[in-house]
């Protein structure tokens, strides 16, 4: 639950602290690939291995200011970063606007889990079972709380069912299209993705995901002719990206129902 707090003060407080777990998220989409702690040690350069300091780290401002780049060696910060800082930022300021008041922090913790997963997702094909785990973790926890607040077992029930549908109509999919084309189709992350997607929005959600999905790809595809760039049967497209950007608005649409 939002402490209640004047309009003004309670979102600027959203996408600063939303700004701040941005550049976190920026920092383990450059690390966790890497094999790099995503804890520890300080935040350096990537180019010339600077420690930054306190100033270089304000998120947003530091790279605007330094206009994306290393104030020592000039090398690039990274598009990445930004995006980070300023989408956990959005998603902060929109879970206050638009999330039912009950549910605005369990929607920024949602969408700042697929904000990193989806740049995973879309720079490298690879979504980490450890981050999808921590996503059907929190669905999980977030749903118990609900249940206990309503005093009935009806969300739980909802979720789980929900986290099995999703779960188990991808895997089918993968199986379907392995048989039949003798190679994989999906990546192994996917449905267990999808799994962790319905728990936090429930079965007829993971038929809005799904088909919201779609219509992603779908546009997705159609940018990459448009640009020019070559698509045959085996360009690989990053499904886990569409589905968290399917799935975020479709649990604040949840809440506005």
């Amino acid at each position: 639950m939002i402490i209640a707090l004047p309009t003004g003060a309670l979102l600027t407080g959203a996408a600063v602290f939303g700004a701040v777990i941005g550049s976190f998220l920026g920092a383990v989409l450059v690390r966790l690939p890497a094999g790099r702690s995503v804890v520890g040690g300080r935040s350096a350069c990537d180019g010339c291995g600077k420690a930054l300091t306190v100033v270089e780290l304000v998120p947003v401002l530091s790279w605007a200011i330094q206009r994306g780049k290393c104030r020592d060696c000039g090398a690039s910060i990274g598009g990445a970063q930004i995006v980070c800082e300023v989408g956990g930022a959005l998603i902060g300021v929109a879970s206050v606007l638009w999330a039912r008041e009950t549910l605005a922090l369990a929607a920024m913790l949602f969408g700042w889990q697929l904000l990193l997963l989806a740049l995973l997702d879309l720079r490298h094909l690879w979504l980490p079972r450890v981050l999808v785990g921590w996503l059907a973790v929190s669905g999980v926890l977030v749903v118990i709380a609900q249940a206990i607040a309503v005093e009935a077992l009806d969300p739980l029930l909802v979720a789980l069912t929900g986290g099995a549908l999703g779960y188990l109509l991808f895997w089918m999919i993968a199986r379907f299209y392995l048989k039949a084309r003798g190679h994989e189709g999906m990546g192994s992350g996917d449905p267990p993705l999808m799994g962790a997607i319905g728990i936090w929005l429930g079965p007829l959600g993971v038929v809005e995901v799904m088909l919201g999905a779609s219509i992603v790809g779908i546009i997705a595809a159609i940018v990459m002719l448009v640009s020019k760039r070559t698509i045959a049967a085996d360009t690989a497209l990053p499904l886990g990206t569409c589905l968290a950007a399917t799935a975020w608005p479709m649990f604040l649409l949840q809440g506005l129902g």
